[in-house]
């Protein structure tokens, strides 16, 4: 357990952004999931503008690395062209 009054408060920021993390690569993997599970071409393409979109942002933010997100809309979108 931290001593000082300084590593309690990293503790309590660590979990707070723990957390606010965890929901926003949450979101990202269910615009990713949908994506992948249409099957209409149309529909996809429109889920794919969403689903890219937030990816750059988080990627922005440093949420994920830059190249992981590069490789996950290389992966969705050779995925909708296939439609």
């Amino acid at each position: 357990m931290p001593q000082t009054k300084q590593a309690i408060k990293r503790v309590r920021q660590a979990e707070k952004r723990r957390e606010h993390n965890r929901t926003r690569k949450s979101k990202m993997r269910t615009l990713i999931k949908n994506v992948l599970a249409s099957t209409n071409k149309t529909e996809a393409e429109g889920l794919l503008k969403d689903a890219v979109s937030y990816i750059d942002k988080m990627s922005g933010k440093g949420i994920i690395h830059i190249n992981n997100a590069a490789r996950k809309k290389a992966a969705l979108t050779k995925h909708v062209n296939n439609l």
